[in-house]
């Protein structure tokens, strides 16, 4: 499609996984749409490393819940499985459980529920029977749940909308929403290790099971409800599949193109501004469209894209300091390393510190980097081929570190990446040697990239919290920037920092909000997708 200054209608700031879908999902309702990516590549954090002749996902790698994006694919009379072949994993990841006294537990999970009870069983006999409780339990939960998470939130009345009262009643019982998650687990559960089994999945959040909201027990349940799935080439590979699609529907996209500015005029967006791109056709114009979706990171955007005196007429709600003082997740310390060899570990491997809370609590409180750190480890030559040269792996390395927000409210500067980088990667790499076994890994190196969480703040995620706002109960469901910005006339967010959440799966239903309430406004008629809860093609073993 031409590169034209016309007037596009819709204007999509950002190809990452939520603008993408947008795109799509707006562009087969029959409107136009150009998106507009910074970089000269796709993905945002889901985007591709290239090392020589190694490959890594920057940031997520791996893939729940692929009917969602099967119905985004779908919207476009296309099928994901005919762009992007998926292996479910099992084990879907190995823990490595420290402990203070003794040996670590390893836990090899598997999303056959008889067989993982057993597994928890071995650990602790009391709680095999509490497992498949809590599968259960869950189930319903999130079957009551779903309504919301395909829904708008603006008010606590589409709570009401969205569901029978009778519903709304059992979804209050089963959320226990004054709880956190390990305080519901430990309704269920007698071993901490088993506890802790079913609980580090808050840190997909980027957030402490201790402090996290109740409600994300349904993480661990999505996990085995419906599989940890590796799409060949890696999630990057999602994402060239969604702009092939976009494109084919008659999507413009547009990289090397950063967004300056949105021009308004009183509530309503009026034009974007592109700045000086690599290589763009239109760097330095004025581009008019009739609705904006912003896909950049939600609290950068608000604070750099939209003028200061449009936030001001929508009340305090935006301004700078609203947005600096909300709760921020955690931060990742990245390693991506081409190995010489093959590495002897699962596809995903994650080592839970010793003193796991007193880890959490560095991280989410202390702002201090912790002695002995949790690290997750992805190795997916050991299922994809294509990401390293024949005999070599490409290695993921992950550290859940602080955020760059400043640690308390004196405002003393966090942690120096400058000076900390070089130290806390040997650091990792200890904990690889030592925890996991992987002692020859450092002479076995042949390509490196280190990202720090300063690199992530440079790279415009405020604070550097690469899984983007907290969601405790004061930021979740109508209390987060909403999916049609509260205050404007024509702006919408897609992606972690609006409803439903983080995670690719709520990316995805997140566009899915936002383009049927664009297409509302631009006229279009849509229809919320039917569920496809418990209806995989490929049953749940157990």
């Amino acid at each position: 499609m031409p590169i034209t200054n016309a007037r596009t209608q819709v204007g999509i700031v950002g190809a990452g996984p939520g603008g993408l879908a947008a795109a799509i999902l707006i562009a087969a309702k029959g409107l136009s749409v150009r998106v507009y990516e910074a970089q000269p590549t796709l993905g945002g954090r889901t985007a591709r490393i290239q090392l020589d002749d190694y490959s890594f996902d920057t940031g997520p790698t791996f893939f729940l819940m692929p009917y969602v994006l099967e119905e985004i694919f779908a919207a476009a009379g296309e099928s994901l499985a005919k762009h992007v072949p998926m292996t479910r994993l099992d084990p879907m990841y190995r823990l490595v459980m420290g402990r203070q006294d003794a040996d670590p537990i390893t836990l090899d999970t598997t999303q056959r529920v008889s067989e993982m009870a057993r597994r928890i069983g071995a650990i602790e006999p009391r709680d095999a029977a509490a497992f498949e409780r809590f599968i259960l339990d869950n189930r319903t939960k999130l079957r009551l749940m779903e309504p919301i998470l395909r829904n708008p939130m603006r008010n606590p009345t589409d709570l009401l909308r969205v569901g029978p009262l009778t519903d709304l009643a059992r979804v209050g019982l089963m959320l226990n929403p004054h709880l956190s998650v390990h305080q519901l687990l430990e309704k269920y559960f007698q071993n901490e290790h088993v506890r802790l089994a079913v609980c580090f999945q808050s840190k997909y959040l980027g957030m402490s099971p201790y402090d996290c909201p109740s409600l994300f027990t349904i993480l661990p349940f999505i996990e085995y409800e419906y599989g940890v799935w590796h799409p060949r080439g890696g999630c990057n590979a999602l994402i060239h599949a969604l702009a092939k699609v976009a494109r084919k529907i008659g999507v413009e996209i547009v990289t090397g193109s950063p967004v300056s500015a949105i021009e308004f005029d009183g509530a309503r967006a009026k034009a974007l501004r592109v700045g000086q791109g690599t290589g763009s056709p239109l760097s330095g114009q004025r581009i008019e469209h009739d609705h904006i979706v912003l896909n950049a990171d939600a609290a950068w955007a608000l604070k750099n894209l939209i003028p200061a005196e449009a936030r001001a007429r929508a009340g305090n709600e935006y301004a700078d300091g609203t947005l600096d003082t909300m709760r921020y997740s955690c931060s990742t310390f990245m390693m991506y390393l081409g190995v010489e060899g093959s590495v002897d570990l699962p596809h995903h491997t994650i080592y839970t510190s010793a003193k796991y809370r007193e880890n959490l609590n560095d991280i989410s409180v202390n702002g201090t980097l912790s002695k002995d750190p949790s690290v997750y480890v992805c190795n997916p030559s050991r299922t994809d081929p294509t990401l390293a040269p024949t005999g070599h792996s490409s290695l993921y390395v992950l550290v859940p570190t602080p955020n760059c927000k400043p640690p308390n409210s004196s405002g003393q500067p966090g942690i120096d990446w400058s000076r900390e980088r070089a130290e806390f990667r040997e650091r990792a790499l200890d904990q690889i040697s030592t925890k996991l076994g992987l002692r020859d890994l450092r002479t076995r190196i042949r390509a490196e990239k280190i990202i720090t969480p300063a690199d992530w703040q440079a790279s415009n995620i405020q604070f550097g919290a690469t899984f983007n706002l907290a969601h405790n109960l004061g930021q979740m469901l109508h209390k987060r920037p909403q999916n049609k910005l509260r205050g404007f006339d024509n702006v919408y967010l897609v992606g972690g920092g609006t409803h439903p959440g983080s995670g690719l799966p709520t990316i995805f239903l997140s566009a899915q909000i936002s383009a049927a309430m664009l297409g509302e406004a631009a006229g279009v008629k849509s229809s919320t997708p039917p569920s496809r809860l418990g209806a995989m093609a490929d049953p749940v073993p157990v």
